[in-house]
């Protein structure tokens, strides 16, 4: 037995229509139409453009990109020695 499509008249009178699983679990919900026959003509789009509709899955990710990496900082210089304090020659 195939889903069903079942249309309700809202409490604002505006039509919304179902579409039901096989198990009567709802699988999907239209907008709301001014009329009856916008809603049936919404059920005839998604029965004619459903069946060959592909699937366009966005929840997987695109391979990633290598980080770039930061700009590298200059290395710390290490602490300038002070030269060693020369002795005075020694008289000969």
């Amino acid at each position: 037995m195939p889903g069903k499509f079942v249309v309700k008249k809202g409490t604002t009178g505006k039509f919304r229509f179902s579409l039901l699983s096989t198990n009567g679990q709802v699988v999907a919900t239209s907008e709301a139409y001014e009329t009856k026959r916008a809603a049936m003509n919404g059920i005839a789009s998604v029965q004619k453009l459903a069946a060959g509709a592909a699937v366009v899955d966005t929840t997987v990710a695109a391979p990633a990109k290598p980080a770039a990496k930061p700009a590298a900082k200059p290395a710390a210089k290490p602490a300038a020695k002070k030269p060693a304090a020369r002795k005075p020659a020694r008289k000969k």
